[in-house]
């Protein structure tokens, strides 16, 4: 393998305006993390692409801005009985490998091809992505909204209890995991967690994979998955924050200015959970996906053009496609703040009007 060598064209020049835009973004990303449960990376990662940092400096830079906030966000949650260390170290320690991996597999198309070949490497890999889950998201929220419950009582899939009840005979594979309740195989473990530091090296979310693995494969209530990802985000963000930092990949001033933001966002975007319906946060989550998409698409032909895969664009076709992709970026983030804002401004209102109700004289 071939070292990168740390160059200053990784890296774009920073003035006020692109600073406040990456605090907004970090915001955003906040907000959309309190408000979902994940870590706003499918925003944040497309976000700074759109500002022209390279992709490969923009998912090393999202990675490091991650990990310190997944370790806060496990400890909390571990005070509250959420978190399966166990499974989260050994779930994490296989994610890493998937990480190293996946990183490799950056740095040789990057070396092979230059950043227009990562961009769109990364870029073709998000649009897959967000246009699977994104769709998968407002379908299941579309039949939430239509069975008019607000929350679905979990249940162990079938494969799931299949991994349970299965008995591998090798000694030290089988382990007991206390968010299972059950003994299974870390044979099970170790193709899910590569997959999801796989997915994280490549575009900074590996929480695609590993929440709905650890759910739906290994039959991990949902609160305690979510929880316990935290702790796979961390050893997965740390190790490969050092393994792009090695290589001059990392951005510190990007990672610090959108942490900066997030930290205020994720605390309303907690909040505004508490105000609406459980299919609105997966309407949110769905809409954001899919919005985001066409912005990461619309790019798509620009790398392929400078890559000589298709005839050559034209360079006011190129700025039209750059600045549309843009704009979409942007409507997303505003979107997305909009109505987290709308459902706290709103929740708080109603708050009000009872309060109000109660000590009215007509009450006493």
């Amino acid at each position: 393998m071939h070292d990168i060598a740390p160059q200053l064209s990784n890296f774009i020049e920073l003035n006020w305006i692109i600073v406040t835009y990456l605090f907004f973004v970090g915001f955003v990303g906040g907000l959309v993390s309190g408000f979902i449960g994940s870590g706003g990376a499918f925003v944040l990662t497309p976000a700074m692409m759109s500002l022209g940092v390279p992709g490969l400096v923009a998912v090393a830079s999202n990675m490091c801005h991650k990990f310190p906030k997944a370790l806060v966000g496990a400890i909390k949650r571990a005070k509250y009985g959420q978190v399966d260390l166990k499974l989260g170290l050994i779930f994490g320690i296989f994610a890493e490998a998937g990480v190293m991996y996946g990183a490799h597999v950056q740095e040789v198309i990057k070396n092979t091809f230059g950043n227009d070949g990562s961009n769109l490497y990364v870029s073709v890999i998000f649009v897959l992505v967000l246009g699977i889950v994104g769709t998968y998201v407002l379908k299941d929220a579309y039949g939430t909204y239509r069975s008019g419950t607000t929350e679905a009582k979990e249940k162990t899939t079938k494969i799931a209890r299949w991994v349970q009840s299965v008995n591998i005979p090798i000694p030290g594979t089988m382990i007991y995991f206390r968010s299972l309740n059950a003994k299974i195989s870390i044979l099970f473990i170790i193709p899910l967690a590569f997959a999801t530091g796989l997915l994280a090296a490549t575009i900074a979310v590996g929480g695609f994979i590993g929440v709905p693995s650890m759910i739906y494969v290994l039959g991990a209530p949902s609160i305690m998955a979510s929880a316990t990802e935290l702790v796979v985000a961390f050893v997965m963000g740390f190790g490969g924050s050092l393994k792009y930092a090695i290589h001059g990949l990392v951005d510190i001033r990007l990672a610090m200015i959108i942490l900066a933001g997030s930290l205020f966002g994720v605390q309303l975007g907690a909040i505004g959970t508490t105000y609406v319906k459980a299919y609105m946060i997966k309407v949110v989550m769905g809409l954001i996906m899919v919005i985001v998409l066409f912005s990461r698409g619309l790019m798509v032909p620009v790398y392929m053009s400078h890559l000589g895969l298709i005839q050559p664009i034209t360079e006011g076709t190129q700025k039209i496609l750059k600045n549309t992709s843009f704009a979409i970026m942007l409507f997303a983030l505003f979107l997305g703040a909009f109505i987290v804002l709308k459902a706290i401004w709103q929740g708080l209102r109603e708050e009000r009007m009872a309060a109000k109700e109660v000590m009215s004289p007509d009450k006493i």
